[in-house]
């Protein structure tokens, strides 16, 4: 989103009217309150766009006591896109681990490679432009914006929404992101204060899901995460440490560990057309290589 959306957007907003608090007095609050809530965070305060990228990929439906210790882990491992995109998959995947949702990090990979290839290895500027790349959406996109280039940009996401929805919006349900977006672009202050703002938003926020029911559950957007322990999503990340830790690992043998974790922790063992079908899930993805009945990662 360019700067002339950003302006034009903020000037379409038309504050709640059974709003509590006036436009003013919101930003007042959460200015205070941020000040009071702030948490120093190791990717906080870096003008490095792709060590802000790595951390919103990271803290993607991961708790931040969770990446605590890993952004600073992986940023060691892969300092730059550059050395991002000529790691092996199997590097990135092994650093990955117990992060979830690997396929985060493949994704980054590519970015990182098409940064590598086509940008000189440096993440593009501006929104629009860190959208063309893999795996980035708007709201990873405004996030690098915002906190490494310290410009104006509608970043949402759940504490955002939690804040906008606890003060502005307290008895709405389904409330759509297209509703709050002409308020987050008002309430962004000019370049070089953004970084702050959304700072103060992301802690509150996080501070009231600590004290209420968690508002973002009456976003529009909100979905319940599923149960991982027994799911397929927790057999395709098993899957994957068996090859991680036996690379080469014949097809029948990782079928038999498989079928092994899942008995050690009470469960039926893997039906065969179901182990068939994430190895090929896994495969088109790019987390493994077949050859010869063998898999590598």
């Amino acid at each position: 989103m360019a700067r002339k959306d950003i302006e034009q957007l903020a000037a379409s907003a038309v504050w709640p009217a059974g709003a509590a608090l006036s436009q003013q007095e919101f930003c007042a609050h959460v200015r205070s309150e941020g000040t009071r809530l702030y948490r120093d965070l190791p990717w906080r305060g870096i003008d490095d766009a792709y060590g802000v990228l790595v951390s919103e990929v990271m803290l993607q439906q991961t708790q931040v006591k969770r990446v605590l210790g890993r952004w600073e882990h992986f940023m060691g491992m892969f300092p730059t896109p550059d050395a991002l995109a000529a790691a092996a998959p199997a590097d990135v995947l092994a650093e990955w681990q117990g992060l979830g949702y690997n396929r985060r990090a493949l994704a980054l990979k590519r970015a990182a490679e098409e940064c590598s290839q086509h940008h000189a290895g440096a993440l593009p500027v501006g929104v629009d432009a860190l959208q063309q790349l893999p795996g980035i959406g708007p709201a990873t996109a405004a996030g690098v914006t915002a906190f490494a280039r310290n410009q104006r940009a509608v970043y949402i996401e759940t504490n955002v929404r939690t804040v906008f929805l606890h003060l502005l919006f307290p008895d709405e349900e389904a409330v759509p992101d297209k509703q709050l977006e002409p308020l987050v672009a008002a309430c962004c202050p000019p370049a070089g204060q953004v970084r702050a703002w959304y700072y103060a938003l992301l802690d509150v926020g996080a501070h009231l899901k600590s004290q209420v029911t968690n508002p973002s559950r009456r976003s529009a957007h909100y979905t319940r995460q599923s149960a991982f322990e027994g799911s397929r999503r927790q057999k395709r990340a098993e899957l994957v440490r068996i090859v991680l830790a036996c690379p080469g690992i014949a097809l029948g043998q990782a079928a038999k560990r498989l079928d092994a974790e899942e008995r050690a922790a009470g469960r039926d063992a893997v039906d065969p057309q179901l182990f068939a079908s994430i190895v090929a899930d896994l495969t088109r993805e790019g987390f493994f290589r077949e050859e010869a009945g063998k898999l590598f990662a």
